[in-house]
């Protein structure tokens, strides 16, 4: 099958407009439809990040945490934030659709943001505080605030993953200009997600300090709202892939087949598949076999009984690209697991990187002083920098160099990320050493001390982190929704979010590790409760910079072992290999 033209008037993806009927390309989808889609996460990451950015901070002055616990708090928060996706996702692929999801969920997510705003405003509901941090609030008051926070958890969750999948929908895959535009499309998503970002870490943290946790939570929950309407205004524009019923009953399928034909030989001219055009799945293309896993394979061999059967049990028989799309899911998981270091890394600006700051001289000029949570504004300005940088400047050199479309592959993308992202950790290493030697020659180790440091100088390790983002997270929202089974796009995108989440976990278990291990004998250990000048975080940093290498010497194998999918097209047309024209990574 050769590449639909652009002239042709309806999309030939299966996308359909609103009303079911066959998406005309003229006046749905594409660019013109985007607007609203990047706007709407552009709000909506403003919301999270005005609410989550200094919500370190929160945990220690306002609920009367330790930092360790503060850390953990928000370390598991935010990991279930980036766990929740796959409840989203399922509900998107399998029954609901990515607009109706994305529709249903924002409700829980502004439901949850208005109970944490009436939670930090409501006299009754705020904590009694006798000093800044030293607060005893109520079993009510803490389960207030945490319902809040886990409902916001829960709207994330019908969001993420769905919302960068429904983007990328909107470019017909059949049609060769809107193919390369939709990788674009990923860069620009992310740039809207730190443009919001950026507006919550330079306001919003400095509104939360200064006129306190209402207000800083009430913004966030008016900023979402507006995220909602802009995404329905654009409802007449958007293309909508249908879904596709149960992934995980698909998958279930092949291995209950597999398991029952153990001792049928596999033979690749009896793998069963649909003759018909398209697979007997909705919404998706049919996959080309592949020899990997071929254990899976037996789930698609037509047996006589098979073959003699008026409608043989999809629990007996299975389409090749049935099996496929259980391979391509196992596929992905080495890589998924490659990024868990990388989000770990990733999480530290929301926890032991503002604790150093805490501890570094924060005021600009005479007069003004800017929050330790605000220096992620760098993170942002960074990936702010270059995503139009890497769009228009990196990826024409290297394209003409390598001759791959997209400049480099997918996977020589992510690697690139891992390795700047070890230099954030060496950043944050190197500050902290001098940071000590500063407290130790200076004699600065009461708990209030304040370290003769500009906290300007953890503006590297910050904007080291967003320069690994834009070739790692950038990266894997491209990848993981090209290599992704066509009927399983949010599952995978919410796979590569719950990588995110296990950092956060990991994170969560070095820091109870650490603090375990290293205060054994009554020593302080290496991040303290109350006071880092007695401490040694720059210990922690090397730990996170020698996983970070480790990582990255598993991920080369890894990603020289993959081999990106082939859908029934790439047999005429050796684009439609979703990688691109070179099926290995590396």
């Amino acid at each position: 099958m050769g590449e639909v033209g652009a002239d042709t008037i309806y999309t030939q993806d299966g996308t359909v407009d609103i009303k079911g009927n066959q998406a005309v390309k003229s006046n749905t989808g594409n660019w013109h439809a985007c607007p609203y889609i990047l706007a709407n996460e552009c709000c909506e990451r403003l919301a999270y990040y005005g609410m989550s950015a200094n919500l370190s901070n929160f945990m220690l002055d306002n609920m009367g945490m330790n930092k360790s616990d503060a850390a953990n708090t928000v370390s598991n928060w935010t990991g279930t934030c980036y766990a929740a996706p796959l409840i989203g996702a399922f509900l998107a692929d399998a029954y609901l659709g990515r607009f109706w999801t994305i529709a249903s969920f924002v409700i829980i997510y502004v439901i949850g943001l208005g109970l944490l705003t009436v939670a930090a405003s409501v006299k009754g509901l705020v904590p009694t505080c006798a000093a800044k941090g030293v607060c005893n609030p109520t079993a009510g008051q803490t389960a207030a605030v945490f319902v809040g926070l886990y409902l916001v958890a829960l709207g994330t969750g019908g969001i993420k993953p769905c919302v960068s999948s429904f983007g990328a929908d909107q470019f017909d895959e059949h049609d060769e200009s809107e193919r390369r535009s939709k990788s674009s499309f990923f860069n620009w998503f992310y740039l809207s997600i730190n443009i919001g970002a950026l507006v919550a870490s330079s306001v919003l943290v400095n509104v939360q300090v200064r006129y306190g946790w209402g207000w800083g939570f009430g913004i966030p929950a008016v900023v979402m709202a507006i995220a909602v309407g802009s995404f329905f205004v654009g409802t007449p524009l958007y293309r909508h892939q249908r879904p596709g019923g149960s992934p995980l009953t698909r998958i279930a399928q092949v291995l209950v087949a597999a398991t029952r034909k153990l001792s049928v030989p596999v033979d690749g001219s009896a793998l069963y598949e649909t003759t018909e055009r398209e697979s007997g799945i909705e919404g998706s293309r049919k996959l080309e076999h592949t020899e990997q896993f071929r254990f899976l394979d037996k789930a698609a061999v037509e047996t006589p009984a098979d073959r003699t059967a008026t409608a043989p049990s999809a629990w007996r028989l299975c389409t090749v690209t049935q099996v496929e799309e259980l391979k391509s899911v196992v596929r992905l998981l080495p890589i998924w697991a490659s990024g868990i270091v990388f989000a770990a890394v990733y999480g530290q600006m929301n926890t032991v990187f503002v604790f150093q700051g805490n501890t570094l001289d924060k005021r600009m000029g005479a007069h003004f002083s800017i929050p330790s949570a605000s220096l992620s504004t760098f993170d942002t300005l960074s990936v702010i920098f270059w995503v139009p940088v890497y769009d228009r400047l990196l990826v024409p050199a290297v394209r003409s160099v390598t001759g791959h479309p997209r400049g480099f592959t997918q996977l020589q993308r992510m690697g690139v990320g891992l390795v700047v992202s070890i230099f954030s950790m060496v950043a944050a290493g190197v500050l902290e050493l001098f940071r000590l030697r500063t407290v130790a020659r200076l004699g600065l180790y009461g708990e209030e001390d304040i370290v003769p440091i500009s906290i300007f100088w953890q503006v590297p390790q910050y904007f080291i982190v967003g320069a690994a983002e834009v070739f790692v997270f950038v990266g894997q929202l491209d990848f993981f929704y090209d290599q992704a089974p066509d009927a399983m796009r949010s599952m995978c995108m919410a796979l590569s979010l719950t990588a995110v989440a296990l950092g956060s976990y990991v994170s969560t278990l070095l820091v109870t590790v650490v603090k375990k291990v290293t205060t054994t004998g009554g020593k302080q250990g290496w991040i303290p409760d109350k006071n880092l000048n007695v401490g040694h975080l720059d210990y922690f940093f090397w730990l996170m910079t020698v996983l970070s290498v480790v990582n990255f010497a598993i991920y080369l194998p890894i990603a020289n072992w993959y081999s990106y999918k082939r859908t029934a097209e790439a047999e005429y047309n050796p684009d439609a290999i979703e990688g691109g024209d070179d099926p290995h990574g590396t």
